[in-house]
């Protein structure tokens, strides 16, 4: 038999060796190929039903690829061997041609292959952005670098009394100017400054060493909540574990990463305060706006390198205290005006782009006067 008539046949005689009569087939044969002219007598109608189905599941437009009188397809045969393989069938016109391709040619398998979903979302420009920053950070001096809370500890003291400091310093910096934190911390350290020192110390008189700080009467409060637990339960100590730090009277998951990295020298979290809050929403490093310091907080580890986790945060506070401010940003003299997706940099008149995004945050040094606001632990 030759000419047309000899196709089913051929096709039929080569199925057979792989699907028994009344077998469903995984993917959809060559026959139910939309628009084909060919019929297997192999399945039967349920069956070719099913395989359209499963064929606009399994394969994709893009695994299709189509000439002017050529169609490919992939199939996938039922896995009755150890080394059965996926083969491209041509169907030319009403004639049959079997075309297994090169090794070399594995574009359409790869592109099967390929899980869907696998490549990680990471925001345009970011490495060169963020080397931009650090060469601003490196020409200039911001107050964190002389006066964060990493500074604020007693060099002289043992470490467990260096670590308590620092926690401390970070309970007094939440809202407030790290030279306003850095003073309260030289009037502390004057006198012993120690959880004990803290319990034995009167209500009043610690409110007066902190004082200008914001919200200092709750601090104080907190203060000597937390020093009474540290005395009873890490015998002046602080914890070690994040878990524990957030459990502390006036300790917020920012304070609590960033003591971590200070005291203990682990990195647990990126501390998100209100300059990296704030700078990261302008540069759209966050697939979605966000408006908590949490949410930017997880947002941003799902995709910045972990090494980086520790960096990022004295960069951005330190970028957010210098040029990337609250109010009139110094978007001129910013490396990275013509690729931020914030910037108000002007180009011949004309704003470049405008900002999209609403910050509420306001840096500390543009607040107004308004009515008195609850403290916000971070």
């Amino acid at each position: 038999m030759s000419g047309k008539g000899s196709i089913p046949k051929t096709l039929s005689k080569k199925l057979s060796d792989k699907i028994r009569v009344g077998q469903i087939v995984k993917v959809q044969d060559i026959e139910d190929t939309l628009g084909a002219p060919l019929f297997s007598p192999v399945q039967t109608r349920q069956q070719r039903k099913i395989n359209k189905t499963q064929l606009k599941k399994l394969i994709e437009p893009n695994n299709i690829e189509s000439t002017d009188n050529t169609k490919k397809k992939v199939v996938e045969p039922v896995a009755t061997k150890k080394d059965s393989k996926l083969k491209d069938i041509g169907v030319k016109q009403g004639s049959l041609v079997d075309n297994i391709k090169d090794a070399a040619d594995k574009s359409v398998l790869n592109a099967i292959d390929q899980p869907k979903g696998s490549v990680k979302w990471e925001p345009d420009n970011w490495r060169l952005i963020l080397q931009n920053i650090r060469k601003m950070r490196s020409d200039a001096i911001a107050p964190v670098d002389t006066m964060g809370c990493h500074k604020c500890s007693d060099d002289e003291a043992d470490e467990k009394t260096q670590r308590f400091q620092k926690l401390v310093a970070l309970m007094l910096s939440s809202q407030t100017k790290d030279e306003v934190t850095f003073e309260a911390m030289q009037r502390l350290k004057s006198n012993h400054m120690t959880p004990q020192a803290i319990l034995d110390t009167e209500r009043s008189k610690l409110e007066e060493l902190l004082k200008p700080v914001s919200f200092y009467k709750n601090k104080a409060k907190y203060l000597q909540l937390a020093s009474k637990i540290l005395v009873e339960k890490y015998d002046g100590d602080i914890p070690s574990n994040i878990k524990e730090l957030e459990a502390l009277p006036g300790v917020g998951p920012k304070m609590a990463h960033i003591c971590m990295a200070t005291a203990w020298n682990e990195v647990t979290g990126i501390g998100v305060d209100v300059h990296v809050h704030r700078i990261t929403n302008r540069l759209k490093w966050l697939q979605k706006p966000t408006k908590e310091p949490e949410q930017t907080r997880i947002q941003l580890e799902s995709w910045l390198p972990r090494d980086m986790w520790q960096e990022v945060n004295h960069l951005l506070v330190g970028f957010g205290q210098t040029v990337c401010k609250a109010v009139r940003p110094n978007c001129a003299e910013c490396l990275n005006r013509e690729i931020c997706p914030s910037t108000e940099y002007k180009v011949k008149g004309k704003k470049k782009i405008d900002t999209e995004i609403d910050i509420k945050n306001v840096d500390e040094s543009a607040s107004k006067k308004s009515k008195p606001q609850k403290q916000k632990i971070m």
